[in-house]
């Protein structure tokens, strides 16, 4: 199925301060109008968003953790409260309160970030989870005491709303801001792989059906399946709009928790602090799983290349050769390269000049093949190349080629030049109705039967089966 470009974009730009103060101010007051319009009876707000976003935005954006970008963040929400609320100084406290919050958050993350690689991405994700409680409880402290006399509002429900209110939102959202990306390509999507993510919209309708506590943890199994089939980013979003659904219908009275009267604070408090712990356990699975996924990368990358020369190893090649289609009527050439009088490099210049000019006379290899064939280091100073010819002389002369591009090249150790030369044997014919990789098990023993006449006959020559007399070929030095 054709794939779609989607052109990249970003919102902020180290170069562009303007742009950046301009944007934060837009975003800040945004959510900020969201979360307001999300506020209770009381005036507690149901979901307030706005933290945890600047908060991942700071986090993700480390040049934009500057006092002038704050002071913005800050400028917008006074703003704000003038122009829809009474507050007067009150609201001064408030949004410091909100201030606190972003702010911990995004020293703490980019703080793990100065850190990046001495830990796993589950052991990461669990200090997300573990920062949000702490910079709720500092948050809550300095909200719920600016908060006191609002509405007669008292100071120990207004703590158990502040602190649950930004630890379920920090949960939530920032793990979706701070992974997520817009999609280079957009392919077509299989119905399959969405029953993950409808199975999620069944495990919520059967929340609003049976009703209960217990009905908040029936998407937790959902989510999981979500975290292991689909990539973080879309994981996390998922589960944003999941456990903000669940928070929203909660307090709508839409899920059932068999309390008697209104959705009391405390019951809020609960709902909030449970969808959050639920939420982290989706995120730990996905980053265990990219985690994984990535481990399992490094390693088939380790042992598919060869660390040293970046071209394949054996069974690298051996697994590239596996998945290359053949046609019975196509040629195949087998060489088997082998520098000549490699030990006396490492003799006279030590062992580093000889792991240089392996790396360098394999991106030379490399570089004479192209996209016709593929390259392997077989071990120690031996190369092979398999490629793709019209005929046995095609092969012949990319062999010789190689040849005379590694005697005519000058490699360069510490500011003094060395030659070197190569002897290769070539096997080449036709795939015929054999797969790949057994042709080229057989070309490779004739290969290395040529090599070892390329070395007798005196070195830093090309031999090969004679088309004419089923012999041999022997090319000497020009």
């Amino acid at each position: 199925m054709r794939s779609i470009s989607v052109p990249r974009f970003t919102l902020f730009s180290e170069a562009h301060a303007l742009r950046n103060a301009l944007v934060l101010f837009i975003i800040t007051t945004l959510f900020y109008a969201i979360g307001a319009m999300l506020r209770m009876v009381q005036e507690l707000s149901l979901f307030w968003p706005l933290n945890a976003v600047m908060a991942a935005i700071f986090a993700r954006y480390i040049w934009l953790n500057r006092i002038h970008y704050y002071v913005i963040c800050y400028g917008a929400m006074l703003l704000y409260d003038v122009m829809t609320t009474q507050w007067g100084l009150a609201s001064l406290v408030i949004n410091a309160s909100n201030m606190v919050f972003i702010i911990m958050v995004a020293q703490l993350v980019m703080r793990d970030k100065r850190h990046a690689g001495r830990d796993p991405g589950p052991i990461n994700a669990l200090r997300l989870f573990y920062y949000c409680l702490v910079s709720a409880v500092f948050c809550a402290l300095l909200g719920a005491l600016g908060s006191v006399g609002i509405d007669r509002q008292t100071f120990m429900p207004l703590l158990a709303d502040w602190f649950s209110e930004q630890f379920s939102t920090g949960v939530l959202i920032l793990p979706c801001v701070m992974t997520l990306t817009m999609p280079h390509q957009l392919t077509g999507i299989r119905l399959k792989q969405l029953l993950p993510a409808f199975t999620l919209v069944l495990s919520v309708l059967a929340s609003i059906a049976v009703g209960g506590a217990g009905s908040l943890a029936f998407p937790l199994p959902a989510l999981i399946w979500c975290a292991i089939r689909y990539p973080l980013p879309v994981t996390c979003l998922l589960t944003l709009i999941t456990g903000a659904s669940e928070i929203i219908l909660v307090a709508n009275s839409v899920i059932n928790l068999a309390v008697s009267g209104p959705l009391h604070t405390a019951q809020l408090f609960s709902t909030r602090l449970g969808i959050a712990t639920l939420a982290i356990s989706p995120v730990i699975v996905s980053t265990s799983v990219a985690a994984i996924n990535n481990l399992i990368r490094q390693v088939s990358l380790r042992a598919d290349f060869d660390f040293l020369t970046r071209v394949y190893s054996r069974s690298g090649l051996y697994e590239a050769l596996k998945k290359q289609p053949g046609h019975p009527e196509q040629n195949l050439t087998v060489m088997l390269l082998d520098i000549d009088f490699f030990k006396s490099v490492n003799d006279n210049y030590g062992h580093e000049c000889g792991d240089y000019v392996l790396a360098a006379f394999a991106r030379q290899v490399h570089e004479a093949v192209g996209e016709k064939g593929l390259v392997a280091r077989m071990g120690g100073e031996e190369f092979a190349v398999a490629a793709k010819t019209e005929d046995p002389l095609d092969g012949y002369q990319l062999a010789e080629k190689i040849r005379r591009r590694v005697e005519n090249y000058v490699f360069q150790w510490r500011q003094q030049p060395l030659r070197i030369t190569v002897s290769i044997g070539i096997g080449s014919g036709s795939v015929g109705n054999k797969a790949m990789i057994d042709i080229f098990n057989e070309l490779l023993v004739e290969a290395d039967e040529y090599l070892y006449r390329a070395k007798k006959a005196g070195r830093n020559k090309t031999c090969a089966r004679s088309q004419a007399e089923e012999g041999q070929l022997e090319s000497a030095t020009s």
